[in-house]
């Protein structure tokens, strides 16, 4: 099947690949106030998915102090769990500018130096957040593999198949995310499949269901966004006002994504793009100008022919 078939909102995105019959679009909502970046998820994604500890096979690169040992998403990456700290004098925790602490509802997690004393606790608090592919409503690298190793499944979500794809990399420069890339040594692109094998089968992705707090949640896509926009309320209402959904609006650049996410601030502070534009967006107006141009040059070029032989 193909993927996109025009831009602008798509209620029904495995209709508009082709599949008469389907189940609802699935995929993920990530809350990352209760993440606790245990990696489960990235262990559980490995595991499931045989996907390589790293392409040179040494195992994991320590990046620095950072607990954050995959540093991106990428082909040996289906899942990374970022971690963001955010020491005193940057943004505060929500809610304590106004001499309160606010309860983020994260089961089992304390805030890092509560049991010392004020003398010698040093403020910070840390951001963590699982990102995935977001399997979006308007995908680039649908739009541009030469080969159809990308396609849109029955669930929605985008698939690569390896025995199909040449390694040309054009998906790579066709992700608004930077998410897809080829492997080392392979040439081949790769990246999160949303676990088609599982859901054919009627399971729930691995990652989603190896996630101990619940922040990785799978289902329907437009129950996950009800679900979503209830637990924002509910954080507003607890003072968190910096809470935010990212990748839900079917309006934005890519038409709304099959992964978003709960954020606790600006999407850069995350890796994320602020905006982002699938970049074949205006593609069809393109040819349509192009065409159009040809045209208008054929005709005058014509009209020349026979101006000369009167």
């Amino acid at each position: 099947m193909s993927g996109n078939s025009f831009y602008g909102p798509v209620d029904d995105v495995a209709g508009q690949a082709g599949y008469r019959e389907h189940p609802p679009r699935m995929g993920f909502f990530t809350d990352t106030s209760v993440c606790i970046g245990c990696k489960a998820c990235e262990v559980a994604c490995k595991e499931w998915n045989e996907v390589p500890v790293s392409g040179d096979g040494d195992g994991f690169n320590l990046l620095g102090t950072s607990f954050d040992n995959t540093g991106e998403l990428g082909a040996n990456s289906w899942r990374h769990v970022a971690f963001i700290e955010q020491p005193s004098g940057g943004r505060s925790w929500a809610g304590e500018d106004r001499g309160e602490r606010v309860d983020l509802g994260m089961p089992g997690f304390e805030r890092p130096g509560d049991t010392m004393s004020p003398e010698t606790r040093q403020d910070f608090r840390w951001l963590m957040s699982s990102d995935v592919c977001k399997h979006c409503t308007h995908a680039g690298c649908l739009d541009v593999c030469p080969t159809g190793a990308l396609f849109r499944t029955e669930f929605a979500t985008v698939v690569v198949q390896q025995d199909i794809c040449n390694g040309c990399g054009y998906c790579v420069s066709g992700c608004p995310y930077g998410v897809i890339e080829r492997r080392e040594g392979d040439g081949r692109a790769w990246k999160c499949t949303l676990c088609y094998d599982r859901l054919r089968d009627g399971l729930e992705p691995a990652c989603a269901k190896a996630c101990p707090t619940d922040s990785i949640q799978f289902g329907v896509l437009d129950e996950l966004r009800e679900r979503a926009a209830l637990r924002v309320n509910e954080l507003h209402e607890r003072g968190v006002a910096e809470a935010r959904l990212y990748g839900e609006d079917p309006n934005d650049g890519v038409g709304g994504d099959g992964a978003f996410f709960l954020l606790l601030d600006e999407p850069e502070v995350y890796g994320l793009p602020p905006d982002p534009v699938v970049p074949t967006r205006d593609a069809g107006a393109m040819w349509r100008y192009a065409g159009m141009a040809a045209s208008a040059m054929v005709g005058i070029a014509v009209s020349s022919f026979f101006g000369r032989r009167r």
